[in-house]
């Protein structure tokens, strides 16, 4: 009897894997293949060797990596340039984030409109998010040049004094806050103008038949609605503020005197130029941590503030 069974066990099996593979759910996996393996390779195993790189010391040029332990993660606690980098990377993001969110929302809002040519006036705001960073540094190094930028031409036909702009370490920092600012506004009105014309009208005018003014209409009913677009835009915002590198590396390389050197780029320079790659690793990670960290408590602050409409 069991020499009679197993011909029928083997069918059995065969029938359940010709089945699987007959399945929608492998047909999607077949497809899927080939991107998840170029992900695990060239995602998840640096990631991986990353994290192990951080308890080594290591310069990518030889292949001694001698295991330190927490060195390289205590080291950040005595490191002054990269607590300079986390004070520049704070103040960057307190401008950055709320600067692009209410000058988005504003012109989400003015752009609310039926009116001639509105198309045009859209695709205007949203052309910022469609130049690429290398351009938008040129330009603004452009404007902003002590010497020959329109900025400090503009300022002398007022009898202002002139600036030095990118060649002040106390000025720098914010020209790149504008910069950013300017870069990310297009990406800010397309989420509020796709909000806006997701609340019901009728909404808005029974408001208006009960006397509320615009303001506030746009106070006590547009701004609550629009909170589940405001949160992703904080969250999004905030981890693109947090990796700030771009606008850095091609506009002041961390100058003058590190004053625009935020975390990502002194991460950068410690990899890539001091071979100091375990140190940069550890730095990294303790990066990932502090976005993780924030992005929870803005969800967290999220459930008590933003209001879904039913």
């Amino acid at each position: 009897m069991a020499v009679a069974a197993a011909p029928s066990s083997s069918r059995a099996g065969r029938r359940l894997v010709g089945r699987v593979a007959r399945s929608e759910g492998a047909t999607g996996w077949l497809f899927a293949s080939p991107a998840a393996i170029l992900i695990a390779i060239f995602g998840l195993l640096p990631i991986a060797w990353s994290l192990l790189l951080s308890f080594q010391k290591a310069d990518l040029l030889t292949p001694d990596t001698p295991w330190v332990g927490t060195a390289n993660y205590r080291q950040m606690a005595n490191d002054p340039l990269f607590a300079g980098a986390i004070q520049h990377t704070i103040v960057y993001t307190s401008l950055f984030v709320p600067g692009t969110i209410v000058v988005g929302f504003l012109i989400a809002v003015a752009l609310n409109r039926k009116i001639r040519g509105i198309s045009i006036y859209r695709t205007a705001a949203y052309v910022t998010m469609a130049v690429s960073s290398i351009s938008a540094a040129i330009v603004f190094l452009w404007l902003f040049d002590p010497v020959y930028g329109v900025v400090n031409y503009g300022l002398s036909l007022l009898h202002l004094p002139q600036q030095p702009f990118m060649s002040d370490p106390s000025q720098a920092l914010f020209v790149i806050v504008l910069m950013t600012v300017w870069g990310w506004t297009g990406f800010a009105v397309v989420i509020y103008l796709a909000a806006l014309q997701g609340i019901p009208q009728d909404v808005l005018d029974a408001a208006a038949i009960d006397g509320a003014s615009r303001f506030t209409v746009l106070r006590t009913i547009v701004v609550p609605l629009l909170s589940p677009a405001t949160l992703f835009l904080v969250v999004w915002l905030t981890i693109n503020a947090l990796q700030l590198f771009d606008e850095v590396y091609l506009s002041t390389r961390g100058g003058p005197l590190y004053s625009t050197s935020v975390v990502v780029y002194y991460l950068w320079d410690q990899a890539f130029r001091q071979f100091n790659a375990g140190y940069a690793a550890a730095m990294a990670y303790a990066l990932f941590l502090v976005i993780a960290l924030v992005t929870a408590i803005q969800f967290w602050l999220g459930e008590k503030f933003v209001h879904y409409s039913s």
